[in-house]
């Protein structure tokens, strides 16, 4: 594993720390994060494509240093609630989950929100909602408000994560689609799209599960898009 003077994101877009009045993102580190996310409960991976990881040196392997890093389409923050910083007396909070960015190019300034782990001892509070708003502001704002002027930030879900499909919507992302037959689930997953593969499929024993597609453009944005997010980045209950 890296040591934190060693790892450095490979991401296509410049990489910072992102802060609202209540939750902090902050570049994922191997050795400093990945205790912190086990010593939490983590959320269930049910619907995901990827996972679960049994240690925290599995999910490093496996997700970070597998997929990841490795890919300058990919990069990954660590979720603090600063509102916790005087109940757990860590100055910058407690430690919620992980969420990134994947899928992403300079070429055609599109990034997609992913790899969205909140505990869900922070479920329904304001760190889901102030995370994803921080990743839309850097994403759609233009550079000169100190953001990266993309065109096009994408959510993708299995139809069936009822809470992910809603959680995007609140924020103002807008279903575009039905990728039908989108992955071939390893075998460690129980729930697919619902439906039967025919028969002489090569992978028949594995599930398949379909994706809804959501976005939010930089014509959004500026139509008002923005001023939901901070509407509900600013909610208090």
């Amino acid at each position: 594993m890296s040591t934190i003077d060693e790892y450095s994101p490979n991401f296509c877009f410049p990489v910072k720390d992102l802060e609202s009045e209540r939750v902090k993102l902050t570049p994922f580190l191997p050795p400093k994060h990945a205790e912190e996310l086990y010593k939490i409960p983590l959320p269930s991976f049910d619907y995901l494509p990827f996972g679960p990881y049994e240690t925290p040196a599995d999910f490093v392997e496996g997700l970070v240093e597998g997929r990841i890093h490795p890919d300058p389409g990919c990069t990954l923050f660590a979720v603090y609630d600063k509102t916790k910083a005087s109940e757990t007396g860590h100055p910058g909070g407690a430690f919620a989950g992980t969420i990134g960015f994947c899928n992403s190019s300079a070429q055609n300034l599109v990034v997609e929100i992913a790899f969205v782990l909140i505990s869900p001892k922070f479920q329904r509070t304001h760190v889901t909602s102030n995370a994803i708003g921080l990743l839309l502001h850097y994403a759609l704002d233009l550079p000169e408000k100190g953001g990266l002027g993309l065109r096009r930030v994408v959510w993708q879900a299995s139809p069936l994560n009822v809470p992910s499909v809603g959680a995007a919507e609140r924020m103002g992302f807008r279903r575009e689609g039905l990728l039908r037959w989108h992955y071939v689930l390893s075998e460690v997953k129980h729930i697919g799209n619902g439906r039967d593969t025919r028969s002489g499929d090569p992978k028949a024993k594995l599930l398949g599960r379909d994706t809804v597609v959501l976005s939010v453009c930089w014509d959004d944005w500026d139509d008002g898009a923005w001023k939901k997010v901070d509407e509900v980045m600013e909610r208090r209950c």
